[in-house]
Parts: C-alpha cells; structure tokens; sequence
C-alpha cells in the first residue's frame, strides 16, 4: 500500500506538537514500530520531524512523473 504523503507534498500540520505548521515533506522512514514518520521543511528552512497522521496534505506531487498536481 502506497502512503498517503509523498516527498515533495505540500502539507499543513494539524496534530501533535507542530501543529499550525507547514512546509515541504521530505525522508519518509518507517518506525520501528511500524508508523510513518517525515521530515518537514518550512519556507525558512527549518526541519521538524512528526507522524504522518498529524499532517494534511495540500498539493500532492506526481511523484512518477516529476510534475505538481494543478490542485
């Protein structure tokens, strides 16, 4: 099964400690104990780490074919 979120997505943090922030998903890892955590990168540069359920995707990029959805 495909994730939900992709590197390159846009997305907007809605759970957890970074919650109200966004930025550009980036290193999908799979935990040990099975969640998928991602890097976030904002407009300014700053990373954080969080789960992928506590984001919203945006954009959501075509990763097969290098191109942005037009959403």
């Amino acid at each position: 099964m495909e994730p939900l979120v992709k590197d390159g997505d846009r997305c907007d943090v809605v759970k957890g400690t970074h919650a109200g922030k966004s930025g550009t998903v980036r290193d999908l890892n799979t935990s040990k104990t099975g969640h998928l955590t991602i890097t976030v990168v904002q407009d300014d540069g700053e990373r954080f780490k969080t789960l992928a359920r506590n984001v919203i995707v945006r954009n959501h990029t075509l990763a097969s074919h290098g191109k942005r959805s037009a959403s």
